[in-house]
């Protein structure tokens, strides 16, 4: 920005592809969801918070509703890694891509 001042950044989410292995499904509205996405954010005190999306099991788009992402040692590892992986990426960017 050419100050001394640093740029505010108001959030730091990414989003990931939940292995075929760790997937769930869950029931909203008594529609059944296959999870398949986790969207993990960095919190302003440095923790993570993570949420997870899917689709209807019976198929078609279904809404877009977001479930808590059950306590499991595996999907925490996986929240983990990918938000150490994204960090590595962060940290190794080209600047802005102005083609």
């Amino acid at each position: 920005m050419g100050s001394d001042v640093p740029p505010e950044v108001s959030a730091l989410a990414i989003n990931v592809t939940i292995p075929e292995a760790l997937r769930w499904t869950d029931t909203r509205r008594g529609e059944t969801f296959t999870l398949t996405t986790l969207n993990v954010r960095l919190l302003p005190d440095g923790h993570l918070a993570a949420k997870a999306y899917g689709r209807p099991t019976g198929g078609g788009r279904g809404t877009h509703v977001s479930f808590p992402v059950p306590d499991r040692a595996e999907l925490a590892v996986l929240i983990a890694d990918a938000a150490g992986r994204a960090g590595e990426l962060w940290t190794a960017h080209r600047g802005l891509n102005s083609a």
